[in-house]
C-alpha cells in the first residue's frame, strides 16, 4: 500500500509538469497486455516517445530510462470505449448541453459530431480516472434514421481530443428505426437503399459508372436494374446534398457503418445489403438476439458492439435476450467488443466491470461466459479492432500508442482502481469533479456555515 501511495503522489506531481511524454519503464508488475492472452506476472512495460517499445517478460530495460517498481501492481493498456457520448453532454436533462440527437435538423448522415465535443465536460475527467483513454463517440438518430458521423477520441487532459474524425456513419434499424422511418421497418429498408443509391449516384457527379456494358449497372454499387440509367432525377431525392456527400465513402467502402440492430432476423436482413452494396464496412451494433445467427455473422466478418449482460427482454426485437450472448457470439468466432451503447445507464468507466462479469458468467450452470483474456481484449484490442485502429491502440504492443494504466489490483475486480493513467505517453491527472467534491466534504470545518434563515 506504502508503494501504491508513492505512486498516487508522484501522478499528481507529474501531472502539474508540461504535457510531454515521458520515457519510463515499468518494472515487477503483473502486465496484462490486452491481446486476449492471459496476464504475465513480474513482466516489464517500456514506453518511449509516446508508444509502446516492448511488453513481458525478460524485457530488458534501456540505460538511461526512468523506472518505476511496479510490484503489486497490474499495468495494462488504457480501456477502448467502443460506444459512448463523451463530450457531447453534461447533463442530460439540459437541452442546452446535450448534443447527443438533433430531432429538429434538416440534416441526418451530414451530421458530425467532431466540432462539438468539449474536453471540459465532466465525463472526461470521470471517465479517464477510471481507466479510459480512448473512445468511440456517437450521435444519436434524431430526425432520420441516420444519426450522423461519430469520432475516435482520446481522453488526455488538453484540447486535442478529437484524433479520428468522421471515422463511422450511424444508421438506426429495428423499432426505433421503423419509427423515425415513418412507422415500419420496410420503410427502413427503402429509406436506406434509396440513400445509398442517391449517395453512389452523387458520388459519381450523377452519372452512373457502367460494367463492361453500355446499359449495365454501377460497378460494386448493385444498383437496381428497374431504375433507368442516366435520368435526371434532380426533383425527385430524399436526401439532401450534404447527407448524399456524407453517404459517399459510406457507399465506398471507406467509412465503417454501425447499424443499431437487435432482432435477429433484421440482423440477417443487415447482413443481407452486401448483395446490393458489396463494399459497406458494417459493424452491427446491440445484436441482442445476435446467438441465434452467430454463424451467419462470423461467416459475413462482422463485428458486434454488444452489452455485456442484457438478458431482459426489454422490448419485441429482445425476445431472445440472453446473458450468454457475448459468450456465445465469440465461440462462433465473431468479433465481440463490450460496450453500453443505450440509456441503460452504462458509463465508460464501467466496462472493466462487465468485462469481468463476462469471466465469472463461466461459474452459471450452463451460461457461456469468456476467459479473462478474452473479456479484458473485449475492452481494450479488440474494440480498437473494430474501429479499424487494429494493433495501434488497445494493446502493449510494440509501436502501440503509449496508453497504459496502473492498477492497484486485478482491473476486472470491482474492489480494484487506477493509480497511475497515461495517455500516449504523458501522464494524466486523476482529479476530477467527483474526487473534488470528495475531499471538499470530507474535512468540511462546519465553523464556517452560513447563518440558517431567520425571521
Amino acid at each position: 500500500m506504502k508503494r501504491l501511495l508513492t505512486l498516487a503522489v508522484s501522478s499528481l506531481a507529474l501531472a502539474a509538469s508540461p504535457a510531454l511524454a515521458q520515457d519510463v519503464a515499468i518494472t515487477g508488475a503483473t502486465v496484462a497486455l490486452g491481446d486476449g492472452s492471459d496476464p504475465v506476472e513480474n513482466a516489464t512495460v517500456v514506453v518511449r516517445g509516446g508508444r509502446v517499445v516492448a511488453a513481458g517478460a525478460g524485457v530488458s530495460v534501456p540505460a538511461g530510462m526512468t523506472v518505476l517498481d511496479g510490484t503489486g501492481t497490474w499495468v495494462t493498456p488504457g480501456i477502448f470505449a467502443s460506444i459512448t457520448n463523451l463530450g457531447l453532454v453534461d447533463v442530460g436533462a439540459v437541452s442546452e448541453s446535450n448534443d447527443v440527437d438533433a430531432d429538429d435538423s434538416p440534416f441526418g448522415a451530414a451530421l458530425d459530431v467532431s466540432p462539438v465535443i468539449n474536453p471540459n465536460a465532466q465525463d472526461f475527467g470521470y471517465s479517464r480516472a477510471g481507466g479510459v483513454t480512448r473512445a468511440s463517440v456517437m450521435p444519436e438518430a434524431g430526425a432520420s434514421i441516420f444519426g450522423g458521423q461519430g469520432a475516435i477520441i482520446d481522453l488526455g487532459a488538453d484540447y486535442d481530443a478529437v484524433r479520428h474524425p468522421r471515422a463511422f456513419q450511424v444508421v438506426e434499424f429495428g423499432e426505433r428505426g421503423a419509427r423515425l422511418a415513418g412507422g415500419s421497418r420496410t420503410s427502413v429498408h427503402a429509406l436506406l437503399r434509396n440513400a445509398l443509391h442517391e449517395a453512389g449516384t452523387y458520388g459519381d457527379a450523377g452519372e452512373l459508372r457502367t460494367a463492361g456494358s453500355a446499359g449495365g449497372q454501377r460497378e460494386g454499387l448493385g444498383l437496381d436494374s428497374r431504375m433507368p440509367n442516366n435520368v435526371d432525377r434532380q426533383g425527385d431525392v430524399l436526401l439532401t446534398r450534404f447527407d448524399a456527400a456524407a453517404l459517399v465513402p459510406v457507399v465506398r467502402g471507406e467509412q465503417k457503418l454501425y447499424v443499431q440492430v437487435e432482432r435477429a432476423s433484421d440482423i440477417l436482413s443487415v447482413l443481407a445489403l452486401r448483395e446490393e452494396f458489396p463494399a459497406l464496412d458494417i459493424v452491427l451494433v446491440g445484436a441482442t438476439e445476435g446467438w441465434m445467427v452467430a454463424d451467419r455473422i462470423a461467416a459475413a466478418d462482422v463485428p458486434v458492439i454488444a452489452n455485456a449482460l442484457r438478458d431482459l427482454p426489454a422490448s419485441f426485437e429482445q425476445l431472445a435476450a440472453t446473458q450468454s450472448n457475448v459468450g456465445r457470439l465469440v465461440d462462433a468466432g465473431v468479433k465481440v467488443a463490450i460496450g453500453g451503447y443505450d440509456s441503460s445507464g452504462d458509463h465508460p468507466r464501467n466496462l472493466p466491470q462487465q468485462a469481468g462479469n463476462m469471466v465469472a458468467l463461466n461459474r452459471v450452470p450452463g451460461a457461456t461466459g469468456l476467459t479473462w483474456g478474452e473479456a479484458f481484449a473485449a475492452i481494450t484490442s479488440v474494440p480498437a479492432e473494430v474501429a479499424g485502429l487494429g494493433g495501434r491502440m488497445g494493446v502493449l504492443a510494440e509501436g502501440a500508442h503509449g496508453d497504459l494504466v496502473v492498477w492497484d489490483g486485478d482491473p476486472l475486480e470491482t474492489s480494484s482502481a487506477p493509480v497511475r493513467v497515461f495517455v500516449d505517453g504523458v501522464e494524466q491527472p486523476l482529479t476530477n469533479h467527483q474526487t473534488r467534491l470528495r475531499d471538499r466534504y470530507r474535512s468540511l470545518d462546519e465553523s464556517e456555515r452560513p447563518r440558517a434563515y431567520e425571521w
